[in-house]
């Protein structure tokens, strides 16, 4: 560990200053309007009553945060991971991960055994973290989820997958310990990268297990080739909705660097 990474520690934000500064890391991050952040005025009363809002911090500067709150599904007490951002400066240190390594260990304090978040499929190394770094499970598809709005990372639509971290089951202890789940080479791919880097979509869903692979840099082409920006969203949404609606679970995630043109991959197993 570098002696910058040394320097850096998550705790909870306090007081309202701090709260102020998560408004404006919001806007730096994400690119959103006034009217798109979470202000600090509500986050005051929501912390009062079980939100939990981490604070990243280089010395006194905030340079990352996440929000989550007390919810009911079906009938249990959970905590939904709402928003995680990290300054583009400090996005190699692992932020992220400690970030919800200490919702973790919060809800695990208040007896809460499920946390929830969703994230945009297409973000290969967000889905890396989620997946094989934390072991979520998908089996919730949301079409535009949040709807339009004013970020520049939303250009192409708000898709989301809905991700489920049991916090106590084994899944999760061996991801979290490092031990990867077994991608076999024999399973069917239902999306890959073409050469030059286009969605090529099959359909092989007569087995147990699928692969759906997305690229691995989502941001770029959104950036220079924003209509085959489109047609990944497109086939993505086509492809996780209907291996979903034919009972697939989203289980894990693998980056593909080794091989051109470099992707990330989705295993997908059948519901028993």
């Amino acid at each position: 560990m570098s002696a910058a990474q040394k320097a850096i520690f998550v705790r909870e934000v306090q007081n309202l200053s701090e709260m102020m500064e998560v408004e404006l890391l919001q806007k730096e991050v994400w690119g959103v309007e006034d009217r798109e952040i979470l202000p600090a005025l509500a986050m005051v009363p929501m912390r009062e009553v079980g939100a939990l809002l981490l604070g990243a911090f280089d010395a006194e500067q905030l340079i990352g945060f996440s929000f989550a709150f007390p919810g009911l599904e079906n009938g249990h007490l959970i905590l939904h991971s709402d928003m995680l951002a990290v300054k583009p400066a400090y996005r190699s240190l692992g932020l992220g991960l400690q970030l919800k390594l200490a919702q973790r260990l919060y809800a695990l304090e208040k007896g809460i055994n499920t946390i929830t978040w969703t994230f945009d499929p297409i973000q290969a190394l967000n889905a890396n973290l989620n997946f094989a770094k934390l072991g979520v499970v998908s089996d919730r598809y949301l079409v535009n989820y949040y709807g339009e709005t004013t970020s520049f990372l939303h250009s192409t639509g708000t898709d989301r997958l809905w991700v489920t971290w049991k916090l106590r089951s084994k899944w999760v202890t061996d991801r979290l310990n490092g031990k990867a789940a077994d991608f076999q080479d024999n399973i069917p791919n239902i999306l890959q990268v073409g050469l030059t880097l286009e969605p090529i979509v099959l359909d092989r869903r007569d087995s147990h297990s699928l692969f759906i692979d997305v690229p691995i840099d989502f941001n770029s082409l959104v950036k220079n080739n924003r209509e085959l920006a489109i047609l990944w969203r497109e086939a993505t949404r086509q492809t996780f909705t209907n291996a979903l609606a034919d009972g697939f679970l989203v289980q894990d995630f693998r980056l593909n660097k080794r091989e051109q043109p470099h992707s990330g991959r989705y295993l997908l197993v059948r519901k028993t």
